[in-house]
């Protein structure tokens, strides 16, 4: 049989790894592949890093032509308008009290390509692009305030983990595979991002509907040159709000563009999504004065010990007109900063400064991507850089250096116009250059308790089945164990439920490889972790408190049929659009429906093209209708989903038989017509609480 000369040709090239000391590209041995070269455990990271640079730069053009992370966005123009004073702790001037400043916000999942689901259980990017008048300043987040790692020398071998393995190109935007938890369970610094992760946070109900943070720790910058430490947050006027996981998967093959259609959809109709900007302050001071390291991205600083001011208000009020152009082109990078605000010595922070412009130069063909519209300051431009490909300034004239005298000086610094203009916080630093990190690091467990603990008991149960969903599909059992002992560092009941779901007893302590993994960064691990100040906090759980929620932009889905009462329809409709909701209605089929008086009007949507996943609350009205509802099968499926997934139904007089066919159960979420108005506005109330999670437990429906 002959040689296939191509596959003889391929087979030079292939390396096998196994029982090979880690190298650079160029052969080089590494001793420690976890940390950038920094000045002292604490201190900042060094340009000097040449493993660090090679190691991300190959990273960022490993793909083409999308991001490699947060590909699938959706992004939206909007304003930032500041209503409280804060110059004693910035000197920046798009966050003094007044100042209304425009940018564009761009959401995100991680780890799925261009054309994956909205739906995927994973982190969102919540990146803000602030035009502001002394430049561009971006503030790159996420919906959730912490990350799995400490030092960005890890961060290609997360998102290598994450993403599809690479022999079979699957899963695709999941985490639920071998090699994603073969990482997270020898990296115990995950824990705390892995509770979240696996929380309702990963699946919001909408982009409207989450939190947005800064992750890192950041610097303010007064006129005085002083600092303090601040934290950044974004809150949703709307609430926060998830959905449930088996809804999230029927709702990825209804429609996967349902978060982006969502975004669009409301910014058409002049529902502007509305953010409050929160800030966490932190006197320089105090730096050192919490259990935990206010450098160590993989931590939070709970609110109860420092509470979020509030000081001022982001609407998105315009979609772009060119997706291609305007949402994909747009280029973030944490190291846009501008007078007033600077980065702490994160190593986190610090390694993503380079990999992000690093990606866009790559990305976006060169390093004028600045000059693509989306990207452009307000201000005018001016520098001697006039070439590189895709430029499109032309700069006159010969000079194209600094300092000169052709040019008489210019552009001059702007000092030598009674300006400032960047200065980076004057620090002193000392200290031995090492790959390293500090012990104030080393507790990777008591923030992941914290959130556990201040989880109401259905988020928390949901957190149990996450857990048992996504190391189910794991094929090493060593991989599952290792996991599961890491939880039993968490909280020993969540190991055991998780445990007893994959027929595994936790492990007490953790495996031998994970501690082997720690010890390269702390050599005494584990260290005793400082005492943590409070056992539970109020703003970690997205439970909605009793009269606090609002249905402003929810979709109530009115089941209806030719013979319906308009009257019983008028009668919910109306109420809900006082409360800024909508009632759509959804028939057999599209097309003319005919109303018991006589009246008519045009369907859109119907049972072959809706589900009850696409909708906020159900209502069944009144009328000749339910004749022909009460043999419709597509109408229970509807019912009884809505109500699996712990939603809100409302069921007008008359509707008694249909009920007694479905699994449907009298429970607070379901509201029957009494023939007063009370029913309406229990109903409202009700769907104020977003869903009914104790259904779950009291009726043994999961979701």
């Amino acid at each position: 049989m002959k040689k296939n000369k191509k596959t003889e040709q391929i087979k030079k090239y292939i390396v096998d790894n196994s029982n090979q000391i880690l190298t650079t590209n160029d052969g080089v041995a590494i001793h420690d592949n976890n940390n950038t070269l920094k000045l002292g455990v604490r201190g900042p990271s060094l340009q000097q890093d040449h493993i660090y640079f090679d190691k991300l730069g190959h990273f960022d053009r490993e793909r083409i032509p999308e991001r490699v992370v947060h590909a699938r966005g959706s992004g939206a123009y909007g304003i930032l308008e500041i209503h409280e004073d804060i110059s004693e702790f910035t000197r920046a001037k798009f966050l003094q009290k007044g100042a209304i400043t425009p940018l564009f916000t761009r959401f995100s999942t991680v780890a799925g390509f261009k054309g994956s689901t909205d739906l995927a259980r994973d982190v969102r990017g919540f990146s803000v692009k602030f035009y502001t008048e002394e430049g561009n300043y971006d503030l790159v987040g996420n919906n959730i305030p912490v990350f799995f790692i400490q030092d960005a020398m890890n961060f290609p071998d997360l998102v290598h983990a994450v993403k599809p393995e690479p022999d079979t190109e699957m899963p695709q935007a999941a985490s639920a595979h071998d090699t994603f938890w073969d990482f997270i369970s020898l990296m115990p610094e995950s824990s705390h991002m892995i509770m979240w992760l696996m929380s309702d946070r990963a699946i919001p109900r909408s982009f409207r509907m989450m939190e947005g943070f800064g992750v890192h720790t950041f610097k303010l910058i007064n006129s005085k040159g002083e600092i303090t430490f601040v934290k950044f947050h974004w809150k949703p006027k709307l609430g926060v709000h998830s959905v449930a996981w088996n809804e999230a998967q029927k709702i990825s093959g209804f429609n996967s563009d349902f978060h982006r259609q969502d975004l669009w959809e409301n910014i058409e109709k002049e529902n502007f999504p509305q953010w409050d900007l929160g800030v966490q302050l932190i006197p320089e001071k105090d730096e050192m004065n919490y259990p935990f390291d206010l450098l160590d991205p993989t931590k939070l600083i709970p609110e109860e010990l420092v509470p979020v001011k509030l000081i001022g208000t982001m609407t998105l009020n315009r979609n772009p007109d060119n997706f291609f152009a305007e949402t994909e082109q747009v280029a973030f990078d944490p190291g846009r900063i501008i007078p007033g605000i600077d980065l702490s010595d994160d190593p986190l922070l610090q390694g993503r400064v380079f990999s992000y412009m690093d990606t866009q130069n790559y990305r976006l063909g060169g390093a004028n991507f600045h000059e693509i519209p989306i990207n452009r300051s307000i201000n005018q431009k001016n520098n001697n850089q006039k070439d590189g490909t895709n430029r499109m300034d032309i700069l006159k004239g010969d000079v194209s250096y600094f300092p000169n005298s052709k040019a008489s000086g210019c552009p001059y610094h702007a000092i030598l116009k009674g300006e400032e203009g960047f200065q980076s916080h004057q620090q002193e630093v000392q200290g031995m250059k090492v790959r390293g990190r500090s012990d104030s690091f080393a507790d990777h467990f008591s923030q992941a308790t914290l959130f556990f603990n201040s989880q109401s008991e259905s988020e928390k149960q949901h957190i149990i089945d996450a857990f048992s969903f996504e190391l189910s599909k794991v094929s090493d059992s060593k991989i599952r164990e290792r996991q599961v002992a890491i939880l039993y560092q968490i909280d020993k009941t969540l190991a055991q439920k998780v445990g007893d779901n994959l027929g595994i007893v936790p492990p007490k302590e953790l495996d031998e490889l994970t501690l082997s993994f720690a010890r390269q960064n702390h050599p005494n691990y584990p260290l005793q972790p400082k005492k943590q100040e409070i056992n539970s906090s109020v703003a970690l759980s997205m439970k909605v408190k009793e009269g606090e929620g609002t249905i402003t932009t929810r979709k109530v889905a009115f089941l209806v049929d030719n013979g319906v009462s308009k009257k019983s329809v008028d009668q919910l409709k109306k109420a809900l659009e006082k409360e800024g909701a909508v009632g759509v209605l959804i028939s057999s089929k599209v097309g003319e429906l005919i109303y018991d008086e006589g009246d008519k009007e045009n369907i859109y949507h119907s049972y072959l093209t809706d589900s009850s996943v696409l909708y906020d609350a159900v209502f069944t009205p009144s009328g000749k209708s339910l004749s022909s509802l009460i043999s419709n099968p597509d109408y229970y499926e509807f019912i009884n989903e809505a109500y699996r997934h712990c939603k809100i139904l409302a069921f007008a007089k008359g509707t008694e038989d249909l009920l007694k066919k479905s699994f449907v159960e009298k429970d607070k979420g379901v509201v029957l017509e009494d023939g007063t108005q009370n029913w309406v506005d229990e109903f409202i109330n009700s769907m104020k609480l977003h869903r009914i999670w104790d259904r779950e437990k009291a009726r043994k429906v999961p979701s």
